[in-house]
């Protein structure tokens, strides 16, 4: 129970359905209100208000000090990742190292039978194997951060907002009279509260500071081009690679003829590569190497073609599936992933997760 509408909303309809509900708030790391100058009023006041759903319930709480796991197993991968010039995806890796492993944890300390979550997807027993699916409401699919759970565990999951859109949620949360009901939904990383990840990472890692020059690539076909300069240009000052994405359009503080986008963040020779042309062909990608975290319900043959969500709010798109193998890799299945129709800005770091037609999840990986 994090304190938002949804996990409140789930432990309410739990309870009505004759479950013997008990509420587990998990306490997060946070940046040091000295360091971050934010205050701490945020947490403190989720665990009260979680408590307090507890309380209307009438249901048992539980608040789990988990502040060590997740700065070890999120914190530190998110700073690695982006030292490392990549750009790191915190709920999945969350999801599978500390909120869904405490969990069960719990589950089997308790002696419960289910783990439950607020989250907006579906498990259904098919072939005598558990499955994940995309929910009802697609403008909430949250599988792109569930790819990682085993058969076995969605075995013990219970999702019980799998067939409610958003609004319906809010209904019955006003309906059951939870204090929560009308919480704004969290919109920015758990442990950056209040501003964009800039500022969090300019505390944590070492920005070098150099040029931002036009990308050196031909025109899609049929495309116009509205560069004023030669590619190569120097047209102005990035504050270090490690604030920036591929595709990125935002932020980039160019003034003239924008916008623009980022096509490449080149560590070599610290240089910012972008475009003032959205079709520009280095934005988009034919193909992209993965590697293989889990599947759900086992491998599948190769190759394969299934559709292909490469962020979690794009929609899943059409791809032939292959095995590559890698020199120096053989413990890691490295996937090579050809789309039907080019794709923009493929980010390395992000994950991507592969479904079937009728919308299983059948597991997924990291862009490499």
């Amino acid at each position: 129970m994090s304190a938002g509408v949804d996990s409140s909303t789930a432990a309410a309809l739990l309870k009505k359905q004759g479950y013997d509900v008990v509420g587990v708030f998990l306490r997060f790391w946070k940046e040091p209100k000295e360091t971050s100058g934010e205050s701490d009023d945020y947490f403190a006041e989720s665990e009260k208000d979680a408590k307090n759903v507890a309380k209307t319930l009438g249901i048992e709480f539980h608040a789990v000090d988990v502040s060590r796991e997740f700065k070890k197993h999120v914190v530190k991968y998110f700073i690695d990742e982006i030292k490392a010039g990549r750009t790191p995806n915190p709920c999945v890796t969350c999801n599978k190292k500390v909120k869904f492993h405490v969990l069960f944890e719990k589950m089997l300390e308790m002696k419960a039978d289910f783990v439950a979550t607020g989250h907006y997807a579906r498990i259904e027993k098919k072939n005598g194997k558990y499955r994940l699916y995309m929910p009802s409401d697609a403008q909430k699919d949250q599988t792109y951060f569930l790819y990682n759970l085993t058969e076995k565990q969605l075995a013990k999951i219970l999702f019980p907002l799998e067939s409610l859109k958003k609004p319906e949620t809010r209904k019955i949360a006003k309906k059951m009279s939870l204090p929560v009901f009308d919480r704004d939904d969290s919109q920015n990383i758990c442990f950056i509260r209040g501003e964009s990840p800039d500022g969090f990472i300019r505390r944590n890692v070492n920005l070098s500071p150099g040029d931002i020059v036009f990308a050196n690539s031909s025109l899609c076909a049929g495309a116009q081009s509205t560069l004023k300069s030669g590619a190569g240009a120097k047209i102005g000052t990035h504050e270090g690679l490690e604030l920036y994405t591929i595709g990125q359009r935002k932020g980039i503080n160019i003034g003239g003829n924008g916008p623009y986008y980022v096509v490449e963040r080149d560590f070599k020779s610290n240089r910012l590569i972008v475009t003032n042309n959205p079709n520009d062909p280095g934005l988009c990608r034919k193909t992209m190497l993965v590697e293989a975290e889990n599947w759900i319900s086992g491998e599948p043959k190769f190759p394969l073609e299934a559709n292909v969500k490469i962020r979690y709010k794009n929609r899943a798109v059409r791809a032939i599936i292959k095995k590559q193998a890698e020199k120096g890799q053989k413990s890691k299945t490295i996937l090579k992933v050809e789309f039907l129709e080019p794709q923009r800005a493929v980010t390395p770091g992000q994950s991507a997760v592969f479904y079937s037609d009728d919308s299983e999840v059948l597991g997924g990986g990291i862009i490499k």
